[in-house]
């Protein structure tokens, strides 16, 4: 149970791998964890720290501190935990050198009817194990949190110089350099920043999960002065990321507080490191030197840091400066180009016999290139989101799109805000010019939303988490301090701080598709060709906002002159007396207009949807209905049309004279059909194939038929029962109904052909191609006046010529000349 471990810091609670590594086992982490600094010799009390009865006590209150712990110059990592209410505390004691062990009543536990208490230890080398090699899944994050390290010593400088303007000193301009040796195979990380003295450096490194910066913010805030900062740190393990990709670390720092620059030193692989006077003095701040490991020798190159800090700490306030190779271009003196034109000048002086001047021939120059090494700094860019969005023009909004997500086309909307109250944060967010080209696979994680923490990138692959799939074509950027990180800070947490900004990162982007929409509808149309899918499929799965996303869908139908229109215009133009609003699903726009569907909408002049994409029907069923009124498909049974009373008669009546066809065509036709019926909607075509109310349309079952891991038992199951509508004004239905009292051979072939030829104009599949084919063959026979004997006699050659030729076998000699002999 790690139950008692949630009073830990939370490093301490539960470090784990998410590279799919080994699990590490969390008892080795729940022995006590020593709050002072462990002495090699002499013998130290870790509770009180008394050194064989020599130390040091501090005034109010606070602990008291070993003198002799205080001279020694090698040190053991300590981590932190938290300090339990009652001082009945167990503790292990080191041996001292005459092998006595001391003994501290403090740490003696009481014997008491409520048991012992204790504190957590930890073993500080596996700890310090599992913070290089778990916490982290990229040696890159090195880098980030060094610099964010250094970030933070800035602007710590710059609060103190608030109150002390004197704290600067004559060192004024605060930046962090960086830079790589590719030879000595090390990177150097500096700022001019508050440095440390020696006891900040033995609190602050050598106490892990102690974070100096937690410590500085609480300071500003007891004095109310922390609303501006920008202080990232929080864990206090950043640091120690550095062992990642270096096998010793070596800090020098100074502070204003210390009159000497000390050195840090430590190694991987050890649990001590040591503090001595530098020999190499600094004004201010704190230089760490990595000694790179074999395998990360590219982070001593100029290019791999540049292309860190712009991914990182593009947007640090501070201007980060990375040594680095430029070519620079010098124009040079060309002596023998020069000399060349000069005797070409005198000779053709000398033929025009005039007097030479030397001095008047310009001299011919020519290009060198030299590499220039220097610092230079490499996050210019600044960030937009942190200016009030009036400061902000277009042409710095679309620089700053085509430059932070490399695209070449302006974004085709925009919008700014800073969201404030329980949970603060900043965010940009951009509808791209056009469609990337792997829009189509809906299931790839897109990476489109940025994430910050004060100003410091952290991942791009929260998307999912911000936003959901059906805005995943939604590019921008998040900054906030309230998101609940893991420590490394590559895993969002779920938590109420999330709902509450994905929430409110759609409400903003659903207002900036209906200003669009409403502000120019030319160019909201052009979205909608790229993105419109994307709004589909919010409509199946964000139920909770899918009246909104609803406003925002655009179709074509049979009166909108290839314009599309939203449901809001098909409303305003609907009949006195239409109740629903139709739609036909079909591949094209072309296919659905010449639908036998479409035949009697048209003739009552009612607007139909024209849903030509695969998602579209699966969107409109889901939505159901728009406001009032019901989505209906027409390629459905029963469609009421708003017939009158009139008009109903006069169907009842068709509907008992062609009774005698309608039976026998569904006694003919067997399980093909549900039933047949006669039909009011049609004109033309003398009969057409409607589906069930409850089972898919023609176009959802072809379009389900075309799925690679489609059931099959789930399409005989949904599959909708086929209604054959009939045309009661139809020629050949009339003649149908003639013969069907005594029907012929042909009679019967008419019919199956009439069914065949409505599964073809109705959107169905045909099950049998191979007979349809030859029903209309035989029929073409038949109108060109071909005997039945002369089409039957060629099938019968056919198959006396397929007859198998019966060989008599024979005997082959072998030859001399028999490769295989």
């Amino acid at each position: 149970s790690f139950t008692p471990l949630l009073r830990l810091h939370p490093v301490v609670i539960f470090v784990y791998s998410f590279r799919s590594r080994e699990l590490y086992k969390m008892a080795a982490l729940t022995r006590a964890v020593s709050f002072v600094h462990k002495r090699v010799a002499p013998c130290v009390c870790n509770k009180c720290n008394a050194v064989s009865g020599a130390f040091t006590p501090r005034t109010n209150g606070q602990e008291r501190r070993c003198a002799v712990a205080a001279r020694n110059s090698s040190f053991s990592f300590n981590t932190l935990s938290r300090q339990v209410a009652a001082p009945l505390v167990r503790s292990r004691m080191p041996y001292s050198r005459d092998s006595q062990r001391l003994r501290c009543s403090v740490a003696t536990p009481e014997d008491t009817s409520e048991g012992e208490t204790f504190t957590y230890q930890a073993e500080v080398d596996k700890l310090m194990d599992l913070i290089v090699n778990s916490l982290y899944s990229t040696k890159e994050i090195f880098l980030r949190e060094l610099v964010s390290n250094a970030s933070d010593a800035l602007d710590k400088i710059r609060f103190k110089s608030v109150q002390d303007p004197s704290a600067l000193g004559s060192n004024t301009n605060l930046a962090i350099k960086i830079q790589g040796s590719v030879d000595d195979k090390t990177l150097t990380i500096e700022d001019n920043g508050i440095g440390m003295s020696r006891d900040e450096i033995v609190d602050s490194l050598g106490t892990i999960a102690k974070s100096g910066t937690a410590k500085f913010m609480e300071a500003l805030k007891e004095q109310q002065q922390a609303s501006d900062s920008n202080l990232i740190g929080q864990f206090g393990v950043g640091f120690y990321s550095a062992f990642l990709v270096a096998d010793k670390i070596t800090v020098i720092t100074k502070s204003n507080n210390d009159g000497k620059t000390w050195l840090w030193e430590s190694q991987q692989g050890s649990h001590q490191y040591s503090i001595r006077e530098s020999p190499e003095q600094l004004d201010r701040g704190t230089r760490i030197i990595l000694s790179l490991k074999e395998e990360a020798h590219e982070f001593a190159e100029d290019a791999r840091l540049k292309d860190l800090v712009k991914q990182y700490s593009q947007f640090i306030s501070f201007p980060i400066q990375v040594w680095g190779k430029e070519v620079v271009s010098n124009q040079v003196l060309d002596e023998e180009a020069t000399a060349k034109k000069k005797e070409e000048e005198k000779k053709k002086a000398e033929e025009e016999e005039k007097e030479f001047d030397e001095s008047s021939v310009e001299p011919v120059m020519k290009t060198e290139t030299e590499d220039v090494w220097d610092f230079r700094v490499e996050n210019d860019d600044k960030p937009l989101w942190v200016r009030s969005p009036r400061e902000v023009t277009d042409e710095e909004y679309n620089a700053f799109f085509k430059a932070t997500f490399k695209e070449f086309m302006d974004a085709e909307a925009h919008t700014h805000f800073k969201a404030e109250g329980d949970i603060e944060f900043s965010s940009m967010l951009f509808i791209p010019g056009m469609a990337p080209f792997e829009q189509q696979d809906m299931g790839t994680k897109s990476r489109n939303i940025k994430l910050y923490v004060k100003r410091v990138f952290i991942s791009d692959g929260f998307d999912e988490d911000l936003m959901p799939r059906w805005l995943s074509f939604v590019k921008g950027i998040v900054d906030s301090s309230d998101l609940p990180l893991n420590v490394s800070r590559e895993i969002l947490q779920e938590s109420r701080v999330v709902r509450v900004m994905r929430k409110r990162l759609v409400k903003k982007t659903m207002d900036m598709l209906k200003n669009l929409a409403k502000e120019d509808e030319e160019k909201y149309a052009k979205f909608f060709e790229n993105f419109g899918k994307n709004l589909k499929l919010g409509i199946i799965e964000d139920q909770t906002n899918r009246d909104a996303i609803a406003k925002l869908l655009r179709f074509e139908t049979n009166k909108s002159e290839g314009k599309l229109t939203s449901l809001d215009g098909y409303v305003e133009r609907m009949k006195e007396n239409q109740k629903d609003i139709y739609f036909l699903a079909s591949l094209s726009k072309e296919a659905a207009a010449n639908a036998p569907f479409m035949e009697g909408m048209t003739k009552r002049g009612y607007e139909v949807l024209y849903l030509t994409e695969p998602i579209d029907e699966v969107a409109i069923t889901n939505l159901q209905k728009y406001g009032d009124h019901n989505l209906v498909d027409i390629s459905k049974e029963d469609i009421d049309l708003g017939l009158t009373d009139e008009e109903k008669a006069a169907e009842e009546e068709q509907a008992k004279e062609f009774s005698q066809l309608v039976d026998w065509l569904k006694n003919t036709l067997g399980d093909k059909v549900e039933k047949v019926v006669i039909s009011n909607r049609l004109g033309s075509s003398p009969c057409v194939l409607s589906t069930s109310k409850f089972g898919w349309s023609a176009s959802m079952e072809r379009i389900m038929r075309a799925q690679a891991m489609g059931d099959n038992a789930a399409l005989e199951y949904m599959r909708g029962r086929k209604i054959l509508e009939l045309n009661p004004d139809a020629p050949i239905v009339k003649a149908m109904k003639d013969q069907c009292g005594s029907p012929t051979d042909d009679t019967k072939e008419l019919a199956e052909l009439m069914f065949d030829t409505a599964m073809l104009t109705s959107g169905f599949q045909i099950d049998e191609p191979a007979a349809l084919g030859s029903r209309v063959f035989q029929l073409m026979n038949k109108v060109a006046g071909v005997p039945l004997e002369a089409v039957s006699e060629p099938a019968v050659e056919a198959k006396e010529e397929q007859k198998n030729e019966v060989v008599e076998p024979e005997v082959v000699e072998s030859s001399k000349e028999d490769p295989w002999k």
